[in-house]
């Protein structure tokens, strides 16, 4: 259902792993992305959290695995950083690893979360009924839209209030896009081009989740309207 590894650590608890990747974007002159480090971590950082979060984990470590040259290490750390305080309230230690032996062409970076969750967090697939409602909070962004229209990106800070809420199922977007992951989420039924009404582009890229889909009950609506202000998109379906 979700890009993450859960492993029973106990009868009580699960470890959840959830990853991201970033390639040919940076400071080296053959990135096709130019960027600091700095934000390459944040937002490769933002994909793996948001991954471990909405699926019901605490992040408590990130691991780091850095072809980018010892010069970027300490961008990279402040990008991290930078999401873990947005995040306000989690404690998360970092840890990782630099290629030092040889220079790439190109900047890569592979970041892991790791988390821990309730063994008895429900990972079925949900229903959707006539009380059901979605909504997409933030914008499908990816390459250098993201350091263009950072304006439309959706703070860390919002996306875990949302998480907050008990009635509310989150999934990040990913690279194959907003109706990608609501079919992931959903057993009843297909979302289609035809069939969503939107308006945010439900085929494209959200690069590092730049945005977010929700599911909740309509009685909710308002609460996640006001957390989300202009972040918020409703999603409807006419199946």
């Amino acid at each position: 259902m979700r890009d993450i590894l859960a492993i029973p650590l106990n009868e009580e608890e699960n470890i959840v792993i959830a990853s991201d990747n970033s390639g040919s974007i940076g400071m080296k002159v053959g990135d096709a992305v130019q960027v600091s480090y700095k934000t390459v971590a944040y937002y490769s950082f933002r994909g793996a959290v948001m991954e471990c979060i909405s699926s019901g984990a605490e992040p408590f470590a990130v691991v780091v695995q850095n072809f980018c040259g010892e010069e970027a290490w300490e961008d990279l750390l402040q990008g991290m950083e930078q999401g873990i305080r947005e995040l306000e309230t989690v404690k998360i230690k970092i840890t990782g690893s630099t290629e030092s032996n040889f220079s790439l062409n190109q900047s890569a970076v592979g970041i892991s979360v790791l988390g821990k969750t309730k063994a008895s967090e429900n990972t079925e697939k949900l229903m959707y009924n006539a009380q059901t409602r979605i909504a997409v909070i933030g914008s499908p962004l990816v390459g250098q839209e993201v350091v263009e229209k950072e304006e439309q990106i959706v703070p860390l800070s919002v996306f875990a209030r949302i998480c907050d809420l008990e009635e509310v199922v989150t999934i990040p977007v990913g690279s194959k896009g907003i109706l990608h992951e609501l079919n992931t989420l959903f057993e009843n039924v297909t979302f289609t081009e035809k069939n969503v009404d939107a308006t945010v582009e439900v085929l494209k890229s959200s690069g590092p989740s730049t945005c977010f889909v929700a599911v909740f009950p309509k009685e909710i609506m308002h609460k996640l309207i006001s957390i989300s202000g202009c972040y918020f998109h409703e999603i409807n379906y006419s199946g």
